[in-house]
């Protein structure tokens, strides 16, 4: 009994170990993607970055990122137009993470770098450009079907994305003190004595050193940050608000006072007192519920919103209009993407139109895999379900179906992305099974591949494996023909002879 107890935490704590080594991930349909995988002069990449293919397509998307990195456009429309299963949300997902990289050169290659390079053919030598401005540019993302499941009207909800796709970077100066700390003395008051804390404390920079006086509420926001002497610290003197930047390189030989997280800094230069610049990155959107709630951002937190009054959109408006020309404030066009676009009805592509032409609007970016097919809300039939007056104001992007050989290596990033060891004939009738159904059923097939490999205890995907997988999980064509066969002993069934035949 107790060596099997004591072999019980021993696998615990096995697995709590890898859990910390890995961290906790959740792999989804397009975790893999990194960027758009484009090198510097914008042309794409075969194999980059998670993406595959689709060249003519992500080289224009990288001429749309180029115009949203410059930051200077706004109100233009993109359509990824395309078949089921071709990439129009991985092209999409490519430009949000390009986006939110902090290091993102054209390329879209981050500072962190992917822990699955191998197959994404990433590019370390990329040339990084305009780090801040890329790394606050907003990205918004919705499904068309989601304004109809919400308690607000169709408009308020796309008029509330549009504004959560637009950033202001409102820059203001403040004063504060920023130095070494020399000494700290604190004269706290006897038991019984119910005398405020007082004390004191010694700041020095290379130039200058001078003693301040501390009241009760700096002394707690100082044994708060736990300072100690030796330590660069900031004091923001409209706050009191103190921030611990590090430890002086004077003290680096303090070993009992260091920890293998310790921060080393220099001390700093010329005069403690110091004006410095500090930039708010917003969006239209957070400052619309701040001022239209009661309880004001934690708002945000409820996530209900509800609707916003025009007349308080209109003053926030003028206000970071004022801003703007007083040079506090600019605003940073963003991205507003925008899934299954066809599910939209006339009253929402009115709206878009109208929207696409106001000074405040973010770049928008559409997906839709319809083809000609009838407007929602109307009679008329139209190319991808869109009005043409709104189709006429979209770039429109063509993405086209994966050939066998891209597919094959959809298949190897996916399953490094799931962590599946599967042999190379596996991956081969997945493809091939791909290409006779969809990718997307091939590809959801891999984690159920490996739970059967697991089942036989085997550490590697065979043939054998994806065999009994695809044979437990039928695909759409095979459960389309089973209903057609089986159509008459269902309930309410409506398939007539002639659907029975095709």
């Amino acid at each position: 009994m107790a060596t099997g107890g004591e072999t019980t935490t021993t696998i615990k704590t096995t697995a709590q170990e890898t859990d910390a080594l890995r961290g906790i991930e959740r792999i989804g349909a397009h975790s893999h993607i990194r960027g758009l995988g484009l090198d510097d002069a914008l042309d794409a990449k075969n194999v980059s970055q998670g993406m595959v293919g689709q060249e003519d397509a992500r080289k224009a998307c990288g001429v749309i990122l180029s115009m949203i990195k410059s930051g200077t456009i706004a109100g233009r429309g993109v359509l990824l137009a395309g078949q089921p299963g071709t990439g129009k949300t991985a092209l999409a997902m490519g430009i949000a993470k390009s986006l939110l990289d902090s290091d993102y050169g054209v390329n879209g290659e981050g500072a962190g770098g992917s822990r699955k390079a191998s197959l994404r053919g990433q590019d370390k030598s990329s040339n990084n450009i305009n780090a801040e401005s890329n790394e606050e540019t907003p990205f918004a993302m919705m499904a068309g079907s989601e304004i109809f499941s919400t308690e607000i009207s169709k408009t308020e909800a796309l008029r509330q994305a549009f504004r959560k796709a637009i950033g202001v970077r409102i820059r203001e100066e403040t004063e504060i003190i920023e130095g070494e700390v020399v000494e700290i003395e604190i004269d706290r008051p006897t038991a019984g004595n119910v005398a405020p804390k007082v004390g004191k404390l010694t700041l020095k920079t290379t130039d200058m050193e001078t003693v301040y006086d501390l009241g009760t509420k700096m002394i707690e926001s100082i044994n708060k940050e736990k300072v100690t002497s030796g330590d660069v610290i900031t004091i923001d003197k409209s706050t009191g608000r103190v921030q611990k930047l590090g430890r002086s390189f004077a003290r680096s030989r303090d070993y009992d006072a260091t920890g293998p997280t310790t921060k080393f800094v220099s001390c700093p230069e010329g005069e403690l007192q110091k004006r410095k610049e500090i930039v708010h990155t917003v969006t239209l959107h957070e400052i619309d519920v701040i001022n239209s709630h009661t309880q004001g951002f934690m708002a945000l937190f409820s996530g209900d919103t509800g609707e916003i009054r025009d007349e308080v959109r209109e003053q926030i408006d003028e206000k970071v209009a004022e801003w703007r020309e007083e040079g506090k404030a600019e605003i940073i066009p963003g991205v507003l993407f925008i899934d299954e676009v066809h599910m939209l009805d006339v009253e929402c592509f009115s709206f878009l139109n109208r929207a696409l032409e106001n000074d405040l609007s973010p770049v928008l970016v559409v997906a839709t895999n319809r083809g000609i097919t009838k407007i929602r809300g109307t009679n008329y039939r139209s190319p991808h379900g869109i009005p043409i007056d709104l189709l006429d104001r979209l770039l429109i992007i063509q993405t086209k179906p994966y050939t066998e050989k891209e597919m094959k290596l959809i298949v190897d990033i996916r399953c490094e992305e799931e962590d599946v060891n599967m042999s190379e004939d596996a991956k081969d009738l997945l493809t091939k099974i791909g290409s006779e159904t969809s990718l997307r059923y091939a590809i959801q097939l891999i984690s159920a591949s490996s739970l059967v490999a697991n089942k036989r205890k085997s550490a590697k995907v065979e043939t054998d494996d994806v065999s009994k997988a695809y044979n437990l999980f039928i695909d759409v064509k095979r459960s389309t023909k089973f209903m057609m066969e089986y159509s008459s002993q269902y309930v309410y069934n409506e398939a007539n002879e002639t659907d029975m035949e095709t």
